[in-house]
Formats: C-alpha cells, structure tokens, sequence
C-alpha cells in the first residue's frame, strides 16, 4: 500500500488546528481526488501541485489513483497553504522522498506552477500550533522570519519545492529561520506637547496605569485626539506574550504583519462611519475587525456620538470578556480584544456648549438627544469620564510644557508591576473576588463611597469600577490601602458627562 502522511494546519481564527494530509496511491483510472471539507482553493491545489511537480523534474504517477484526505474531514479548509504538504505527500507516497522523514515536520505553503513557494496569511500562529506539537515547521521563505519571531520555534524557510525534498532526503539541509534585526521604531507622539489640560493628563496616566477606558468630552480643538494619541506612549512596554499575541491577530488580518510594528502596541482609530463587522470582524471567512486589531493596545473612538449606535453596542461584551466570537452558518472563530477603549464627543450637537464664546445654539431637547445616541449600558462600562474644556489663547501661551511621556511612563510601570505581583493583572480586570481582597476601604472612604452611589443613583457595575480606579489611584501613590483621598479623586471622574 502506497500511503503518506503529512503534518500541516489549518486557520480558524487565531487559532491553527493540526490537519494530516494522507495521500494514498492506487490502481485505477488516473484521477486525483481531494477528500475533507476542502474549499476551492484547495480543490484547485490539485491542479498547482501537478505543474509544480512536473516543471521541478519530479515524476507525477498520472497511471493511478491519487486520493488526497485532509483530516479532520468536518473542519474547513481554505487557501493554497496544503500545495506544499500535499505535493510531499505525493512525492512520499510514490517513493521519491522518504516516508520517515515527514514525521518530525509541519509544512504550509503555496505552490507556483514553478515549484516556487508563496507565502501563507497567519504564520504566527502555525508558529505557536508547531512550537506547542513540538514540530519544526517548514515554511516559504517570505514567512520565515515572522515565524521565527516565535520563541522556542524551530523553523526553516524555502524558496522552491525542490530546496525543501533536498533538505528532506539530507543533501542540502536548509539554514534555520531567524528574527533578524528589526527597524529602529518610531516614537510615540509625547504628552509634552500638550500644554495645560492638567486633569485630563491626570486622567490619561489612571486610565494608563490601570488599563481603565475614557471617555473625553470637550469643544472641538480642546486636545482631545491629541491626548489620545499620546496614551501607547504611557503604556508599559509589551511583554514576548503580548507581542506574540497583538503580531498573530495582525499576522491573519488583511494588512498582514509588519516587523516594525514588533512590540508596539496598536492605536486604531477607526471613522465614525466604520460598520459594526469592521468593528467586530467577520467575513465567510472570519477575519479580525478593529477591535481584536487593537488588542494589547488602545481603541481610539472620536466623535463617539456619530458612530451608530448599532455600531457602539457590540463593544458592550467585549469590553467586559476580552474576546469576542464570531459565528457563522458553516464555522465559529474567537479572537481576543483586550483593548484599552478611549473616546471623545462633543457636549452637544454644534460643539460649543459651555465654549467661553456663548455660540451654542442648540435646544435643550437637541442636546439630550445628542447625549442619548450613546447607551446607558455602553456608557457604564466607562471607567474615566472627564471635561476637556476649551483654554484662552493667552493661558496656552502661557502654560509650560507639561511632562514628557517618558517620566509619566516610569510612574504607570511601576504602577501596573504593582498590580501585577498583587492579582496578576490590571485592576481594570479585576473580578468580584479580587475587588472584595484588594480594594478594601477604612471606614470613612467607605462611607464617602456609600453617599456617592446614593446620590448619583450608580450602579453596581460603577460602584465596583469607583473602587478599580481608586486602587489604581493608590498604586500610582504607591499606597498599600486605597485613602479617603484615592476614592474621592475616583469617585470625581465616576460623576462626569452624561
């Protein structure tokens, strides 16, 4: 019997399940068969895989059966990245490379009619699959080097089909795959250049400190996408999980992975007229939106109003799980979406309510409705809500430059390690159980915190995120007990806009 197996993947979501592709030979009319749920691109692999193996020189038994099963039959398979395990498959099942040599390999990759290899959507993640199988993976070389990224990884990169059977029967082994110097990163923008504004800078370092949500409402030119863009700035530097994590959703995206962007946390900002898939993702085939895209950085939404408000409810789940979960007829995928989600509006329809200049004209009855096109619900899961009011010319003249990112940053560090070695994670992620061991008051904040709920009628979701970002408050006063003066200052950002 003339039977090859081969090890590769498949995407589905982030993730790579394992698929054996089991090439069989046999007596018969000549035709070659693709079993397991394949789509059309791997239906016309067959067509690839014939050319490739004929202009390489290599003999393509056409004077039998070919039956090609790729395992698990119900999981679907999509792409050109089964031409490279399948033409090996062949090749092993007709006696041209050895069988055993297959077995300590996963292979992805799509066939030229050449023989070249082309790169495959989502190497990051076949890396961490193949890593975890304890498999050294064999990819094109255009992947190589993000694969390698991988810690632990053992990977090799090809140009052509023939490098890969050359390596395989240990004529010409292939040079392991490396990372590679990477691009000197652009800096963030810096919190120096915004000049005044002292309260929404306080804001910004809690909400960075902690990995709180904000929301900014202010007349338009106040600083409010300015400050935005300065929050990765603040952020703690990404640790290898994180990067891996934020470089594996890129990896499957659209754009695809940049090695610039290695270890820099993402700001999306995405237009206010972006639909609730491009925000959540999907597809036939799903792939990830805005949202996962910002995982392990921030989710800048200006002109939160003008979104529809369609659009903003999906946010409500992910905001508070992490992850969100895409379903479709034929499959499901999950993506993570730990985001930071900061945001900015107007306080009324025209911009100017409140503006030192008296031009709002709008009616009372314009500017609720203005304010309600943002739900109760999505509004409640905002840690941070703060006045960015507009300053006089002459106070900006006046005003120094505040301080640079980097100062700001060593304070939110030495913040979040707090937090870190106290639950293991931000306080913006606290459960019930680390709220009720960590943020403990004395009997005077608790009763300021009691009053507080009492007369801003809040919820029992605020009364727990007030208690977050008093713990946050204290980290960064380096205090072991949330104060009487951490829960005001919270409870101060809790009353905002509505």
């Amino acid at each position: 019997m003339s039977l090859a197996i081969v090890h590769s993947r498949a995407q589905a979501g982030i993730d790579a399940p394992e698929v054996t592709v089991e090439v069989h030979l046999a007596n018969g009319l000549p035709v070659l068969n693709i079993v397991g749920l394949p789509e059309a691109a791997v239906k016309e692999s067959k067509d690839r895989v014939r050319s490739a193996l004929v202009n390489a020189h290599f003999e393509f038994p056409g004077a039998g059966r070919i039956t090609v099963n790729l395992a698990p039959a119900d999981l679907p398979k999509e792409g050109g990245r089964f031409d490279l395990p399948i033409a090996l498959g062949i090749l092993a099942a007709s006696g041209q490379i050895p069988r055993e040599a297959l077995d300590r390999y996963e292979f992805g990759g799509e066939l030229a009619l050449t023989g070249a290899l082309r790169p495959l959507r989502g190497a990051l993640p076949f890396a961490l699959a193949a890593r975890r199988a304890g498999r050294t993976l064999v990819l094109p070389a255009d992947n190589a080097a993000e694969a390698a990224l991988v810690s632990g990884a053992e990977v090799f990169g090809a140009q052509h089909l023939l490098e890969v059977c050359a390596h395989l029967i240990g004529r010409t082994p292939l040079p392991p795959a490396e990372a590679g110097p990477f691009a000197v990163r652009e800096m963030p923008p810096d919190l120096r250049d915004v000049r005044g504004q002292h309260h929404a800078r306080r804001a910004l370092e809690i909400a960075a400190a902690g990995g709180h949500s904000l929301l900014m409402v202010g007349p338009p030119g106040t600083g409010k996408t300015m400050l935005a863009s300065r929050l990765p700035g603040l952020l703690p530097p990404m640790t290898e999980d994180e990067a891996v994590e934020s470089a594996a959703i890129a990896s499957i995206s659209e754009q695809g992975f940049s090695r610039e962007r290695w270890g820099v946390r993402p700001f999306r900002a995405p237009h206010h007229t972006a639909s609730a898939v491009a925000l959540v993702g999907g597809g036939s085939h799903p792939r990830p939106g805005e949202i996962s895209l910002a995982h392990q950085g921030v989710l800048f939404l200006d002109e939160l109003p003008e979104f529809d408000r369609r659009v903003l409810e999906v946010l409500r789940e992910p905001l508070e799980s992490g992850q969100i979960t895409i379903s479709r007829a034929a499959r499901q995928a999950q993506f993570p979406a730990r985001f930071q989600l900061i945001a900015a509006m107007n306080p009324c329809p025209c911009g100017y309510l409140g503006h030192a200049s008296g031009r709002c004209r709008c009616t009372e009855e314009q500017v609720l409705r203005y304010r309600a096109r943002i739900s109760g619900p999505l509004l409640d899961r905002i840690d941070l809500r703060i006045e960015v009011p507009s300053l006089p010319p002459e106070a900006l003249r006046a005003a120094q430059p505040g301080e640079p990112s980097e100062a700001v940053r060593v304070r939110v560090t030495a913040a979040r390690e707090r937090q870190l070695a106290r639950a293991g994670r931000p306080n913006a992620q606290l459960g019930p159980a680390d709220i009720t061991r960590d943020c403990g008051l004395p009997a005077d904040a608790a009763a300021l915190l009691e009053q507080a709920v009492t007369r801003l009628g809040l919820s029992a979701r605020s009364h727990d995120r007030i208690l977050k970002v008093a713990r946050t408050i204290a980290d960064l006063a380096g205090a072991r007990q949330i104060a009487t003066a951490h829960l005001a200052e919270a409870v101060g950002y809790r009353k905002g806009h509505r």
